[in-house]
């Protein structure tokens, strides 16, 4: 039985990750357009929230519940990626908000 380590794939970037996605799904995210891809975002947000509680400090998830907590950011992520792709956003760019010193100072609040 394989494990999530297992399967676990090479380092991707910011901006590889970004075009998988575009490359996999851009004409039906075209089509979906940003409310209902936004709606999705959402939805996998609130997912991620379940699958957080379930696995908070406290709690006993399961390895499942593990496995979900792992691939519910992966939903989040490849959402937002794909929001991202469908209004013109470069995330790696953008991300220079974060990466760049000299852009943002002090404590994330």
């Amino acid at each position: 039985m394989s494990t999530p380590d297992d399967a676990a794939p090479a380092d991707l970037s910011f901006r590889e990750f970004q075009q998988l996605i575009r490359e996999r799904y851009s004409d039906t995210d075209a089509a979906r357009g940003t409310p209902g891809t936004f709606m999705w975002l959402i939805e996998e947000v609130g997912e991620l929230a379940t699958s957080l509680h379930e696995c908070a400090p406290g709690q006993d998830p399961t390895p499942e519940q593990r496995h979900n907590l792992e691939e519910e950011f992966a939903d989040v992520f490849a959402w937002l990626a794909t929001l991202a792709n469908i209004n013109g956003v470069d995330l790696t760019r953008a991300m220079s908000k974060y990466t760049d010193r000299e852009r943002v100072k002090g404590v994330k609040h």
